[in-house]
């Protein structure tokens, strides 16, 4: 048997049923709406601000001026053909505080400007129809043009003188470089570089006789002797150092060889000084020398200057060792110097 179903209570509500659905259904619909609302409201308002970021981006780049004018209402425009709007560049500061303020009145201000804007394009777009203005606009133009054609002169004379600035700088710098390497060599001269070749010492053979008395004539002065010149070997230059054959070389330095040069002018010259001098004026050591240096000349130094060894004994303090003859046949190899043997004695003879 079926248990007897209970029958339902007046005021009750079938099983499954939500008691309280129909009372809610009303209030969601009505939260759904406002909801709605809002969502559209906040879409308007976004679409809003980023027409004005626009507007305000180019005011900042300053394609449009910014008027500041109340926000109460438009102010009138006066009558006539007003002036077009100028350009004007918001400084950087400006322009980021503009961007950062988000106020109402901002908003206020741009829809203010926009609509003086399109005012000012409705008063001016008949302008060209005035034959009173045209001569006016004639000649604004033409100034325009001539304006603009001296900006492009301004422009590529600007240009040049970058260019030219550009080059002077480089050869600045490049002058720059040249005169420190001037200094460096300058102030790294080798001691025994060669100098502009002094050929000669000029030595007087006889010594000048007292100045005679201005009424004297000019017949009765004697005469000065030619004087003779003592001719000396130059110094050996980088570019013959390095063509010497290296088995000649060995390990003799440059500044070797030219201390040896010189030693030897220096024998040189105080030879001849004594043969260049008279015998009366000579003490007797230096009568001996006298003597001994006309003993070693032959037919073949006749015309020529040439020293000894002992020379370069009396004279110099050079060492006349193995590397004292290995100089001398460098300076035979560059010709600086040749021999001439015989009695006994080489002649280093100055070529």
């Amino acid at each position: 048997m079926r248990p007897a179903q209970r029958p339902p209570e007046r005021g009750g509500f079938k099983p499954g049923l939500d008691p309280g659905r129909g009372s809610r259904a009303p209030a969601s619909f009505f939260f759904f709406l406002l909801l709605l609302l809002l969502l559209l409201l906040l879409l308007l308002l976004l679409l809003l601000l980023r027409e004005w970021d626009r507007d305000r981006e180019a005011v900042a780049l300053g394609l449009v001026k910014r008027e500041e004018k109340p926000c109460a209402g438009v102010s009138s425009i006066p009558s006539g053909y007003p002036d077009p709007p100028r350009r004007v560049l918001v400084p950087l500061s400006v322009m980021v505080k503009d961007m950062t303020s988000s106020s109402l009145e901002d908003l206020c201000l741009h829809i203010n400007m926009k609509i003086s804007n399109i005012k000012k394009c409705l008063l001016i777009r008949h302008i060209g129809e005035d034959d009173s203005r045209k001569p006016v606009l004639h000649k604004i133009k033409n100034e325009v043009v001539l304006v603009h054609d001296l900006l492009n002169k301004m422009e590529s004379e600007i240009k040049q003188q970058e260019k030219l600035k550009d080059s002077l700088k480089e050869i600045q710098k490049a002058a720059e470089r040249d005169q420190k390497e001037a200094q460096h060599i300058l102030e790294h001269i080798p001691r025994y570089l060669p100098k502009p070749p002094q050929s000669c010492d000029i030595v007087p053979t006889v010594k000048h006789q007292g100045q005679t008395k201005a009424v004297e004539a000019k017949s009765e002065k004697k005469p000065a002797k030619e004087k003779k010149a003592i001719k000396e070997a130059a110094l050996i230059t980088t570019e013959e150092f390095e063509s010497v054959p290296a088995y000649l070389k060995g390990r003799i330095t440059y500044d070797q060889i030219n201390t040896v040069v010189q030693e030897m002018n220096k024998a040189v010259v105080g030879k001849y000084m004594i043969l260049y001098q008279p015998l009366k004026s000579m003490s007797a050591p230096v009568r001996n020398l006298y003597h001994r240096f006309k003993e070693e000349e032959t037919k073949e130094t006749k015309g020529a200057f040439f020293i000894v060894e002992d020379d370069i004994k009396e004279f110099t303090q050079l060492k006349l060792d193995k590397r004292f003859h290995s100089i001398l046949s460098i300076l035979r190899h560059c010709q600086r110097v040749r021999e001439i043997r015989g009695s006994g004695l080489i002649r280093y003879v100055i070529c």
